[in-house]
């Protein structure tokens, strides 16, 4: 009777490997779920970081597809992603920068060491733009539609594989229902 609690511990240390191997392996964490997919931007006002004296609203950002890309100079994996954006943006690629929970003049000298990808960047300094767009951490990229809908959230660093395989497929699509 007692032999089979000396399997517990065992049993216990199996359903936790089982479990560390799925959330570690099987699950693809770039495409955690966002309820703001197909639903608009949420409403915001906030200041341009090369330019405080204008504001910005989420009806600004309706007009044409574009890159929301949530940054920080803080970001490791933010310094890692941004010679892609920069190439990208040569492309002719749409890039909005969301400046996350930064401060204005760290930003400001990362970006003129790094040089600038984006259209224009939104100070988020206390990170409510990001709380309401659902955002983990950064970098984390929204693709847009004209209208100012989400259509796709990428979670993580954009590089050539995750431009090639999963962004550009969806942007060239928006692209074209902006042609039509």
């Amino acid at each position: 009777m007692k032999r089979w609690k000396l399997f517990l511990p065992l049993a216990f240390f199996l359903t936790f490997c089982v479990l560390l191997y799925i959330g570690l392996f099987m699950e693809d964490k770039s495409e955690l779920p966002s309820m703001l997919l197909d639903k608009p931007l949420p409403e915001f006002s906030l200041k341009k970081l090369k330019n405080p004296s204008e504001t910005v609203t989420e009806e600004d950002l309706k007009g044409k597809v574009l890159m929301l890309n949530v940054w920080g100079s803080w970001c490791p994996a933010c310094k890692v992603e941004h010679p892609y954006l920069m190439k990208l943006s040569r492309e002719g690629i749409n890039i909005v920068g969301v400046n996350y929970k930064d401060e204005r003049e760290g930003a400001l000298q990362w970006l003129d060491r790094l040089e600038d990808p984006y259209l224009f960047n939104i100070v988020d300094e206390d990170g409510r733009l990001g709380l309401d767009l659902g955002v983990y951490g950064a970098p984390e990229t929204f693709l847009v539609d004209k209208k100012g809908v989400i259509r796709y959230k990428h979670i993580g660093i954009i590089d050539a594989r995750v431009w090639k395989e999963d962004l550009k497929p969806r942007y060239d699509a928006l692209q074209k229902e902006l042609v039509q």
